[in-house]
């Protein structure tokens, strides 16, 4: 039972679909506009910038946030509660369980138990973003490399790491498969933060 409080405290604050509120503002009901994804790709590409940043934002604040309250409870009560926090975004219990594919709010998770292999993800996933303009390719290489990066320190909770980027790339099926197809939508993320491109 004692993991029973950080799994609970994880999930509802993962199941928050801020993305959905945030969109909403905008008068945008984001599961039927775009790729239909409750996550803050899709509102950069429908909402702009400004409301994109913010779902990114609060995304990524929600499992980090609910990983720091249970900080106290030792470190498996926090890879509970950040794993439940992945599992509530992309399973929300507010969205008739639907959700985004977890990759801010894996995010998250890096950041709070082991921040440089946070620092690591947004590094590739920066890069990659900007070269190739994938959102999705960037986001998938960047979780795989920061997982990696926790085994070669040699982190005992690397595994659960490992499993949660796998987790958000196995939501990547139709983007893996477009990609292959070499019909996947490209987004200039560092563009829309700078101006250069307006949202659709």
């Amino acid at each position: 039972m004692k993991y029973l409080y950080p799994a609970l405290i994880g999930y509802f604050l993962g199941a928050i679909p801020f993305s959905f509120f945030i969109a909403k503002i905008k008068g945008i009901d984001i599961r039927k506009t775009g790729s239909g994804n409750v996550g803050g790709t899709n509102v950069l590409r429908n909402a702009g910038a400004f409301y994109g940043a913010l779902a990114f934002f609060f995304d990524i604040f929600k499992a980090y946030l609910a990983v720091i309250l249970v900080g106290d409870l030792g470190l498996d009560s926090m890879l509970i509660a950040g794993v439940m926090a992945v599992f509530g975004h992309c399973y929300s219990v507010f969205l008739r369980f639907k959700g985004g594919k977890g990759v801010a709010s894996t995010f998250g998770v890096f950041l709070a138990i082991y921040p440089w292999s946070g620092l690591v993800f947004f590094v590739f996933w920066l890069l990659i973003v900007s070269i190739t303009k994938y959102v999705s390719l960037a986001s998938m290489v960047g979780l795989t490399c920061g997982a990696l990066f926790t085994w070669i320190m040699g982190k005992d909770f690397w595994p659960i790491f490992l499993a949660l980027s796998l987790f958000s790339i196995l939501r990547h099926r139709g983007n893996i498969e477009r990609l292959i197809k070499g019909n996947e939508r490209k987004t200039d993320v560092v563009g829309y933060f700078f101006g250069k491109v307006k949202k659709n």
